[in-house]
Formats: structure tokens, C-alpha cells, sequence
């Protein structure tokens, strides 16, 4: 998964500077930024500050290091990465991709983002009726995806994966297994991956590591792949099959 990347040397010139077609960059390094709502705007950074991108504004790529960033409603804009923060992304946003490093991604409903949602040490939950064109990842952190389409796949090292009521995913839902393997103390945390109802994925369920799987009779999948798993641990590794709303974990 790709760092972000962010010039530490950025602009001192508070406000506004005319950059592109005439669309004016917002810059600074320490202080907070707003995209004013039904404006058009260039590239939007910040090192030591949050950004809001008001509803309806349109700007190219958003980035701060430390702060969150907020994409109201229908707004739309190109890549947005923060390093530490929040990313919230409001009814009907639109962007090109969305990451952070040390941060939740929270996306309501209606969202449309054209390539990858990304997270590190994170949790990812995107809303009702969004459609994300390729990948959805994270390293230390749960995703939930809520009646969506994906393009791509999922995929996790720690964290759980709920592929909720109705979601369509086009790839494989993976758990990797972590790099530091062998040299973890302790037991490890077992991720747990559930398939909701009517949920469908149209690629394979492939698992490096050991995971808890709970599927609704109504999900549908292609193979479960069990990659260098302990043949005493076979059993525990069939999925459990359930047929109310939810599956009730022991």
C-alpha cells in the first residue's frame, strides 16, 4: 500500500493563489482550510490543519499530514490522503481516491470514488448505494461495506471484513497474512469475516491466515481458498452458515 505523498515544504502564502484554469490553490502549513461551498477550487494542502470541502464545492487533490478532512455532500474532488486524521466523506461526494495512514475512512451513502479506498491503521465503513471502482484495503483496521458495489477486491491483514446486506464485490475478499508472523507474541487476533445476506462476491475468498467466516444462505461466492493452513485446523476453518440478520458469534 502505497505512503502518502506530501512535500513538507509547502507554500507560506496564506490564501488563496491562482493556479489551473483560473481555479485559485488554498496552501498553507499550519492552520485549517475551507473549500467554500458551490466553488471551484485547484489543489487544496496543509501540513498542521484540518480541510473542509463544503458541499457542492469542486477541487482538484486534498492533503493534509496532520488533520482530518471532511468532503460534504456533493462535493467533488480528486485524490484526498491525510497521514494522521479522519477522512468523512458526506451524501453524494465524488472523488478519484481516498487514503490515510493512521485514520478512519467514513463515507455516508451515495459515494462515488473512481479508484482505490485505503487505510493503514484504520477502519474503513462505507454507506448505502456508493460504488467504489477498484480496490478497498486495510492493514490494522475493520471494513464494513453497506449495500455498495466494488469494482475490485478487499482486502485486510487484521482487521474484520463485513461484506453487508446486498454489496457486490468484483474481486477476491483477502485476509494476508502479516509480514511480522513469526514474531508475534502471544495469540494472535483470529480476523472475522462475515458475507451478509444477498451479498455476493464474484471472485474467490482467500485466506492466508487463520480467520473466524460466517456466511448467510443466501451469500454467493466462488472458491474458499485456505492458504498454508494446519491440517489440524481444517475443521475450525468450514464457515459457519446463518439465516437471520446477522450471525450470532460464540
Amino acid at each position: 500500500m502505497k505512503r502518502i505523498a506530501l512535500a513538507l515544504a509547502l507554500s507560506t502564502v496564506i490564501g488563496a493563489t491562482q493556479a489551473g484554469e483560473g481555479a485559485p490553490d488554498l496552501s498553507k502549513v499550519n492552520g485549517s482550510l475551507v473549500a467554500e461551498a458551490g466553488r471551484t477550487y485547484g489543489d487544496i494542502d496543509t501540513v498542521n490543519g484540518s480541510i473542509t470541502v463544503e458541499a457542492k464545492a469542486v477541487a482538484r487533490n486534498v492533503e493534509t499530514v496532520n488533520g482530518s478532512i471532511a468532503i460534504d455532500a456533493f462535493a467533488n474532488v480528486q485524490d484526498v490522503s491525510t497521514v494522521n486524521g479522519k477522512i468523512v466523506l458526506r451524501n453524494g461526494a465524488s472523488a478519484r481516491s481516498v487514503e490515510t495512514v493512521n485514520g478512519a475512512i467514513v463515507g455516508v451513502s451515495n459515494l462515488r470514488v473512481q479508484k482505490s479506498v485505503e487505510a493503514v491503521n484504520g477502519s474503513i465503513e462505507l454507506g448505502a448505494h456508493s460504488t467504489i471502482g477498484s480496490q478497498v484495503e486495510t492493514v490494522n483496521g475493520s471494513i464494513k461495506l453497506l449495500s455498495l458495489t466494488v469494482g475490485g477486491g478487499v482486502e485486510t491483514v487484521n482487521g474484520n471484513i463485513t461484506v453487508g446486506d446486498g454489496t457486490v464485490i468484483g474481486g477476491n475478499v483477502t485476509v494476508k497474512k502479516p509480514s511480522n508472523w513469526g514474531m508475534i507474541w502471544g495469540k494472535p487476533k483470529v480476523p472475522r469475516i462475515v458475507l451478509g445476506p444477498n451479498s455476493t462476491v464474484k471472485g474467490n475468498l482467500v485466506f492466508e491466515r487463520e480467520v473466524e467466516l460466517y456466511v448467510h444462505s443466501t451469500a454467493k461466492y466462488g472458491k474458499i481458498i485456505y492458504l498454508e493452513a494446519e491440517a489440524g485446523k481444517a475443521e475450525a476453518l468450514k464457515p459457519v452458515v446463518f439465516t437471520g440478520k446477522e450471525p450470532d458469534f460464540k
